[in-house]
């Protein structure tokens, strides 16, 4: 069972020998630094990213050690919260409950209310302790322990790009960049790198910066993106995977929290604006043996074996991944010609054109750059599809394409699906995928997201009804 009920000691709190566990000792830690505390949310993120789980007296929490309890079909929703019936974990086995247990060292302020309001993570168990296989977060840990198991420590972290929004729409009824807060100034530029675009909204960055601080999300400052309203928050490398991502979700959180705070809405949605860059999640990836040497270099500098297997195997199976990079419809939009997303399995030197870069750095940082995902995408999927990518090349011995030189959208390579439909198609016949991240995960996914997109295309947009209802 994943759980973190290791016993320690508290000699000044409980007296000499009295033993008291990791859990209670951090929930009773958090008491004295927030001793206002009236409530807790305990949250599982299920397949979509989506935070699902309950609102309890924070009096309730000590009972939670042991477990509580959600269904096992939290892992068999849609994107609206809807059972898809046909992925089987909900009335066909008679909506069975799991037990969910805390994720330890989670325990952090709320960004809606920091001094009454805290939120722990879960993760959800077999009805015999072992972890539940269609958790995102379960298929990752499975990943990592493979590569740890083999004696390769993966370094990892996460770059995500959000749009700041105005809750009001324009004119047309579409979304719209906010104004600069006090303001009726409303910018429609394109400003990437823009310091003065960060000054408009210094505030609302300014709490993300403090609140990330608070839950000790380790982040750096906000960069002005290429798009108004659009900016980009780059976690640090970690060598616990599992925690970069737990830090990528509460980052989500925490920023749509702040900026409802402020009036505005944050969004992750993939591509938001037809007129505007998208929004991707960047994870950049180095490897570190035994002996704590970067097994992606050699000792002149150059890609060691073991990176190009890697590239090799993330390269194959990167068509098929497509369908946990781009989870929904919309995630699709952001694949166009020219707009810095890679449109083929590639990979290059310092080449932000290619879907694999290696960015400039010191051997002690030699690494790769996964660009594909958008913003949208659950971390725990994108980063365990790194690591199926890595192991499968490892395991295989696969060919490498050229390094791509110049335009990456010009090049050949091995073109990625651009519709759900066909990234679905291609998911659902690859095996070596499905190796990688479990049969029953990948069966559930398929169904979820083939309901999902079979319910989207049953309906009537309003673009149909300019171009057809009198033209058809």
């Amino acid at each position: 069972m994943m759980t973190n009920i290791v016993e320690v000691e508290d000699f000044t709190r409980h007296g000499e020998g009295k033993r008291i566990t990791a859990f209670q000792h951090e929930v009773e830690s958090y008491l004295e630094r927030y001793p206002e505390t009236q409530y807790v949310d305990i949250l599982l993120n299920d397949l979509n990213g989506v935070f699902r789980g309950k609102r309890i007296p924070f009096a309730s929490l000590a009972k939670i050690e042991k477990g509580c309890y959600f269904p096992a079909s939290v892992f068999a929703m849609d994107i609206l919260g809807n059972t898809v019936e046909e992925a089987g974990l909900g009335q066909a086995l008679g909506e069975p409950d799991n037990i969910c247990i805390p994720v330890g060292g989670t325990l952090i302020p709320s960004a809606s209310d920091p001094q009454h309001l805290a939120q722990i993570l879960l993760t959800m168990c077999n009805q015999d302790g072992t972890p539940f296989d269609v958790e995102p977060r379960n298929v990752l840990n499975h990943l990592w322990q493979q590569l740890r198991n083999r004696g390769l420590f993966p370094v990892v972290a996460v770059e995500l790009e959000f749009y700041l929004v105005d809750k009001k729409r324009d004119a047309d009824g579409y979304i719209q960049p906010p104004c600069a807060p006090g303001s009726e100034e409303r910018n429609l530029q394109n400003q990437v790198y823009s310091v003065d675009h960060l000054d408009y909204f210094s505030e609302v960055l300014s709490d993300i910066d403090t609140i990330a601080t608070l839950q000790g999300i380790p982040a750096d400052g906000a960069l002005a993106e290429a798009s108004p309203g659009q900016f980009e928050i780059n976690l640090h490398h970690t060598r616990d995977v599992l925690s970069a991502c737990d830090h990528a979700i509460q980052l989500k959180r925490l920023v749509r929290q702040v900026a409802e705070n402020h009036h505005m809405n944050a969004t992750f949605m993939a591509k938001p604006y037809e007129e505007y860059a998208g929004s991707g999640m960047h994870v950049h990836l180095s490897m570190r043996d035994t002996a704590d040497h970067n097994a992606f270099v050699c000792d002149d500098g150059s890609d060691s074996p073991l990176l190009k297997r890697a590239l090799a195997g993330m390269i194959d199976l990167m068509p098929a991944s497509m369908a946990l990079l781009a989870p929904n419809v919309n995630a699709y939009r952001r694949f166009i010609p020219d707009a810095f997303v890679p449109l083929q399995a590639s990979w290059g030197h310092n080449n932000r054109t290619v879907a694999l870069r290696i960015p400039c750095g010191d051997a002690d940082n030699h690494r790769v750059e996964y660009r594909v995902a958008g913003a949208d995408a659950n971390p725990y999927l994108v980063v365990a599809t790194v690591l199926a990518g890595i192991l499968h090349g490892m395991d295989n011995a696969l060919p490498l394409s050229q390094a791509v030189t110049g335009n990456g959208h010009e090049a050949q390579g091995k073109p990625l699906p651009v519709r759900q439909s066909d990234a679905l198609a291609e998911f659902a016949q690859n095996e070596h995928l499905h190796k990688q991240l479990g049969d029953r995960f990948g069966f559930v996914w398929h169904r979820c997201k083939h309901h999902e997109l079979m319910h989207f295309e049953r309906l009537i947009t309003a673009t149909e009804i300019d171009w057809m209802l009198k033209n058809a």
